[in-house]
């Protein structure tokens, strides 16, 4: 217990799945939490996002674990309202240590496709960068920053094989690759400041958005209508170890890390936690 004690984090991104995994873990180690999230559909998504319930059972979960909450509705792709909701949460809970860029979505099969490259590119990539740089004016050193990325973004440009096929898809490739790039960067300018900024990268996780009907089809698309049990069946070939995905908690416990002093002198670092997704794939390109 402990392992963040007294520090405030902002979490993107809070209201269900990886985003609330995380806040309940850093609260568990003793962090107060500013979280936010859209809390509402994105059109060209094709699966349901959170709503306001799901924000308000992450804050009872905080609380829960004893540690103060403030969370507001706010979407990552408007950088005034992510000012704004940290503004709020710093004003109640004091200054800020802890960046969690995690908001993100799969645009995989979204209509329309352009639509859905749009959407996914604003929330994964402007949206973390918009996060992190609302912070940035608040950190001071051993401050931590962590953004999440995605095992595909260190993969080939393959992964959507068929150009245009699936901008949606693409799309969310490519901006979990730029962000990655963006936080390489970014951890080379706060370094001398005694800042970090590290990128975790998951494999499939066990979230409502890998339980949805694009990512069914996206695992299984010899299937005109694949269900959940059929997905079950696709979803180990993402990993060398014999799994079909990791838990949210599994994320958060490599995000706790980062943010804590056991990683300070840990900077540009990508972490995968990805079963061995990217040995598979390397050992696949050889």
């Amino acid at each position: 217990m402990g392992r963040v004690e007294g520090k405030v984090a902002f979490v993107t991104g809070a209201a269900r799945g990886q985003g609330r995994s995380h806040a309940v873990r850093l609260a568990e180690e003793g962090a107060d939490i500013i979280a936010v999230d859209l809390c509402q559909d994105i059109e060209s998504l094709k699966y349901r996002l959170s709503g306001p319930e799901d924000l308000k059972e992450t804050v009872r979960l905080v609380e829960e674990r004893g540690r103060r909450i403030v969370a507001v509705q706010a979407d990552v792709r408007e950088s005034a309202q992510l000012r704004d909701a940290l503004d709020r949460g710093m004003a109640e809970l004091g200054g800020l240590d802890i960046v969690v860029a995690q908001a993100g979505i799969a645009a995989m099969k979204g209509e329309p496709p352009l639509q859905a490259w749009s959407d996914v590119v604003n929330v994964n990539l402007v949206g973390t960068i918009n996060a992190i740089q609302v912070a940035l004016p608040h950190l001071s050193e051993g401050a931590s920053i962590i953004a999440v990325g995605s095992t595909a973004a260190l993969m080939n440009h393959g992964v959507v094989a068929t150009p245009g096929s699936d901008p949606g898809g693409s799309g969310y490739v490519f901006a979990k690759r730029a962000l990655s790039e963006y936080v390489h960067e970014l951890a080379r300018n706060l370094a001398p400041r005694g800042m970090r900024a590290n990128v975790v990268h998951p494999t499939n996780v066990n979230t409502p958005m890998l339980q949805s009907e694009p990512m069914y089809r996206s695992f299984r698309p010899d299937l005109e209508n694949p269900t959940r049990e059929d997905a079950e069946l696709g979803f180990p070939a993402q990993q060398a170890m014999p799994i079909p995905y990791v838990e949210p908690v599994d994320i958060s416990n490599a995000v706790l890390f980062l943010a804590s002093d056991e990683a300070r002198y840990v900077t540009g670092l990508q972490l995968r936690v990805d079963g061995g997704g990217y040995l598979k794939w390397y050992d696949w390109q050889r």
